[in-house]
C-alpha cells in the first residue's frame, strides 16, 4: 500500500468534554514524516489515536502493518532483565535451551527464523551507545536518557512496519542524541515523529503541520518547512494589509452614502412640506428615491461584508500563535552573596563533589554530563528530596527546583489546584490571572493535570514554581526544554535573560544554555569539576 496509516473522521475529547479533534482526516504514507505544532494541539494524542493507545470517539484509524510506538514518556521496571525489556527473553531462552540439546518443538517454534536474535540485540545496544548494557543483567537505575535507548532498542528489534517516535531527544545526551540520529536516518520504514529538536527534523522527508484540528502539508525537511512558511506568511500579511484598507474604505464609503441619503431624505421632505409640485409627482419621486436609497444601501452594506469577510480569511492566513508570557519575581542576589555550599559531597550512585564548590551572587551555573552521570541526582539532593552518602549540601537562600519529569504535579488536581498547592496565600484571581499568562484561561485552568500535554505539564509546573512562596532566589532547572515549542523556549529564554537570582540548569540543549548568558560550566562525569563550553558534548 502506498499509504500507510489512514485517520477518518477522527473526534476525540478529554473526559472533561474539551475538544482535540473534531472529523480530522489525515494519512501517512512512505517515509519519514515530522509532525509539529504548538504545544496542546494535538500531536502525542494523535500518536496514540495511531499506535491504539487511545481510542476515537468516532472516526476509524487503519494502519497497514505492525506499529512500533516509542511514548513520549518512558518508564521501565527497574527488576526487568534488559532482554526482558528488549523483548527477546523467550527467544534466548528457547535458543540457549537447543544449544543445551533440548530439541523440543515448542523452542523452534519461539525461535522461529530469528536465530540472529542475540546477535541483532548486542549490536543494536552498541549502535545506540549501550553495549555496557549486558543482555543477562537487571536493569536497575538506568538514566532517563538510556531508559529511551533502551525501548528504542527494543522497537528496532522488532522491525515494525511503523514506527512513531514522541520527541525521542528529550533527556538524551549530546552522544546519544547523534546515535539516535543515525538510527532515525537509517530507517527504512514509515515513521512519524513528534519533536521540537531542530536537527532531528531536519533528517525528515515532509513535515505535517497541526494547527486548529487541521494537517497542512510541506514537503521536505524543517529546515525547508520554515522557508515555505516564512514565504507564505509574508504573502498572508499582505493580503491582511489589503484586505484592512479595503475593510475601511468600504466603511468609509457607506458613511458617506447615508449621509447623502440623509442629505436627499431632509430635501425630499422639505419639498413635500412645502408643496412645491402636485402631489401624485411628489409621491412617485419620494418612491423612487426610497428604492434608489435602499437599493444603494444594499449594495455599500455588502460590499462592506464581503470586506469583512476578506479579512477575516486574511486574518485567519496570518498566524498569531499564543506564546507564554513568563514573568519571574524580583529576586535580586547581590555579586558577592553566597548562594550555595558544596562540601566533600557523595551521591548516591557514585558521583561525587570533591572538596568543596560554592556558587555566589547571581550566577549562571550550566550543569553538563553523559546521560547516567548524576546530574538529577545532585539537584535533587541539593534541593533536599534525597539525602547525601556523605557531605554537605546547603542552600542559604529561597530554592526552588522543577524536576526533569514534572512530578511535582497532581495529576488528580486542576491546574488551578496545582498552583494554589504552593500558594496557599495567594487569592484565587491571582492564581487565575498568572495562569493566563501561561496560556490556562477560563475552563482550561480547571483541566486535570493528567488530561495535559508534555508541554502544557511543563507551563503549569512553571506557573507553580512562580507563585510559590517564598519567591525562588536560586532556580534549578532539570531539561527545561523538553516537551517545549519553539515559541516557548524563546518565552523561556527571555524570562531567564531577565532573571535576578542565582540560576543551575542541566541540560543537553547547547543552544538553549548559550542564549541564558551562562557565566559558569560544570562537568558531572564522576566528579563534578569545571569545564570549557567547548569541551561540552
Amino acid at each position: 500500500m502506498s499509504t500507510s496509516i489512514i485517520c477518518t473522521s477522527l473526534f476525540f475529547a478529554w473526559p472533561d468534554g474539551t475538544p482535540v479533534f473534531e472529523d480530522l482526516d489525515v494519512a501517512f504514507g512512505p517515509g519519514k514524516t515530522g509532525l509539529v505544532g504548538v504545544n496542546g494541539s494535538g500531536k502525542s494524542t494523535l500518536l496514540k489515536l495511531i499506535a491504539g493507545e487511545l481510542a476515537p470517539a468516532e472516526g476509524a484509524v487503519r494502519v497497514a502493518g505492525e506499529v512500533g510506538y516509542l511514548p513520549q514518556n518512558v518508564t521501565l521496571d527497574t527488576h526487568l532483565r534488559v532482554d526482558e525489556a528488549l523483548g527477546i527473553a523467550a527467544k534466548r531462552a528457547a535458543l540457549h535451551a537447543i544449544e543445551a540439546g533440548d530439541v523440543a518443538e515448542e523452542h523452534f517454534e519461539t525461535v522461529g527464523d530469528d536465530w540472529d536474535v542475540e546477535e541483532r540485540a548486542l549490536a543494536t545496544l552498541g549502535e545506540l551507545g549501550l553495549g555496557h548494557i549486558q543482555l543477562d543483567r537487571t536493569i536497575g537505575e538506568v538514566s532517563g536518557g538510556e531508559s529511551v535507548l533502551l525501548r528504542l532498542a527494543a522497537l528496532l528489534l522488532r522491525r515494525p512496519d511503523v514506527l512513531l517516535l514522541d520527541e525521542p531527544t528529550n533527556n538524551l545526551d549530546l552522544y546519544a542524541r547523534r546515535r539516535l540520529y543515525a538510527a532515525v536516518s537509517a530507517w527504512p520504514g514509515v515513521m512519524v515523529v513528534v519533536s521540537h529538536d531542530r536537527e532531528l527534523l531536519d533528517l525528515v522527508d515532509q513535515i505535517a503541520d497541526l494547527r486548529s484540528g487541521e494537517v497542512t502539508w510541506f514537503g521536505g525537511n524543517f529546515s525547508a518547512y520554515e522557508e515555505a512558511l516564512a514565504v507564505e506568511q509574508e504573502a498572508a500579511e499582505r493580503m491582511l494589509r489589503v484586505a484592512e484598507a479595503d475593510f475601511r474604505k468600504q466603511k468609509r464609503e457607506l458613511v458617506d452614502a447615508q449621509v447623502k441619503l440623509a442629505r436627499r431624505k431632509r430635501y425630499g421632505q422639505k419639498m413635500w412640506d412645502q408643496k412645491r409640485e402636485p402631489k401624485i409627482v411628489m409621491g412617485a419621486r419620494k418612491r423612487a428615491a426610497e428604492v434608489s436609497a435602499g437599493k444603494h444601501r444594499i449594495m455599500h452594506e455588502e460590499r462592506l461584508t464581503e470586506a469583512k469577510e476578506r479579512l477575516d480569511e486574511a486574518v485567519e492566513a496570518v498566524r498569531d500563535d499564543d506564546e507564554i508570557r513568563v514573568d519571574l519575581p524580583y529576586t535580586a542576589v547581590p555579586p558577592g552573596r553566597t548562594v550555595l555550599t558544596l562540601l566533600d559531597l557523595e551521591l548516591a550512585y557514585g558521583a561525587r563533589v570533591a572538596g568543596g564548590l560554592d556558587l555566589r551572587g547571581p550566577e549562571r551555573v550550566a550543569l553538563v554530563g553523559r546521560n547516567g552521570a548524576g546530574k538529577t541526582t545532585l539537584l535533587r539532593t541539593i534541593a533536599g528530596e534525597l539525602a547525601p552518602v556523605a557531605g554537605e549540601a546547603h542552600a542559604h537562600v529561597p530554592l526552588r527546583f522543577l524536576p526533569q519529569r514534572l512530578d511535582v504535579l497532581d495529576g488528580e488536581r486542576s491546574v488551578v489546584e496545582n498552583v494554589a498547592r504552593f500558594a496557599p496565600g495567594a487569592s484565587n484571581n491571582r492564581i487565575r490571572a498568572r495562569l493566563a499568562r501561561f496560556l490556562f484561561r477560563g475552563a482550561r485552568a480547571d483541566q486535570k493535570a493528567a488530561t495535559l500535554s508534555g508541554g502544557e505539564r511543563f507551563r503549569a509546573a512553571l506557573a507553580m514554581l512562580m507563585l510559590a512562596e517564598p519567591a525562588p532566589q536560586l532556580l534549578m532547572l532539570d531539561e527545561p526544554t523538553n516537551n517545549l515549542d519553539m515559541a516557548s523556549v524563546r518565552q523561556l529564554t527571555t524570562a531567564l535573560e531577565s532573571y535576578e537570582g542565582a540560576l543551575i540548569v542541566a541540560s543537553h540543549d547547547l543552544p538553549f544554555l548559550e542564549s541564558i548568558g551562562i557565566t559558569r560550566w560544570l562537568l558531572l562525569d564522576g566528579e563534578l569539576r569545571e569545564t570549557a563550553p567547548e569541551e561540552v558534548g
